[in-house]
């Protein structure tokens, strides 16, 4: 969760559910609009779209506004733009500490990995994808290039691929286009859920070791 005090000093209720919050108007007229796109549900362009680029000023409204959706969340590490009807190119994300991205280009990738992970406009559903576990990352809102993966603990990865992960919300990419580029090899033929089960029980396969796996 991110400080209060980074949103309440910007004029943003802070999702806490305070009493007598003083942000509860702005609160509730921004999150009436800023809802996170469920892709299971509608079908929104900018979804699949590369965005706008943004200036450094209107980047930094945004990303407010997506850490506070994040917070009220609850459940979410990262955050773009498009996610919530916004064409910027602006993404939050906060795993070891928040982290603002505002036009982010990868321009450095190292060490090929596949990794399982979910997204909160593909609510309840998750799947392997590959990505890189160190990338460098240029943005507008930071003088030098921002380097993620290079530690040797899960939180560092997890940072990398959310940041991965973001940076393809930005480009119009979502997890299940990243997903497909994964080509699955089977050691042995499918076994439709029909056929005889190759266990030799007789039964047929839906009703005997398809249950069991």
């Amino acid at each position: 969760m991110l400080s209060r005090e980074f949103l309440t000093e910007r004029g943003y209720c802070c999702g806490h559910g305070c009493l007598m919050c003083p942000y509860e108007p702005k609160h509730i007229k921004d999150n009436t609009i800023l809802k996170i796109i469920n892709c299971f549900k509608e079908d929104n362009p900018l979804i699949q779209k590369k965005l706008r680029s943004v200036s450094v000023e209107e980047g930094y409204e945004i990303a407010t506004k997506l850490f506070q959706i994040l917070n009220k969340k609850g459940d979410g590490i990262g955050l773009a733009a498009n996610q919530v009807g916004i064409d910027a190119s602006v993404a939050v994300v906060n795993v070891k500490e928040p982290i603002v991205l505002v036009n982010p280009k990868i321009v450095r990738k190292e060490e090929e990995t596949r990794y399982y992970e979910g997204c909160l406009s593909f609510p309840k559903k998750g799947c392997h994808t590959k990505r890189y576990k160190i990338v460098e990352v240029e943005v507008d809102n930071m003088e030098s290039n921002m380097t993620f993966g290079a530690g040797d603990t899960d939180l560092d990865l997890l940072e990398s691929v959310c940041v991965q992960h973001e940076i393809d919300h930005l480009n119009g990419m979502r997890i299940l286009d990243r997903a497909m580029e994964l080509t699955i090899k089977r050691d042995k033929p499918k076994i439709g859920r029909n056929e005889p089960c190759p266990c030799g029980s007789g039964k047929k396969y839906k009703k005997c070791c398809l249950i069991k796996n």
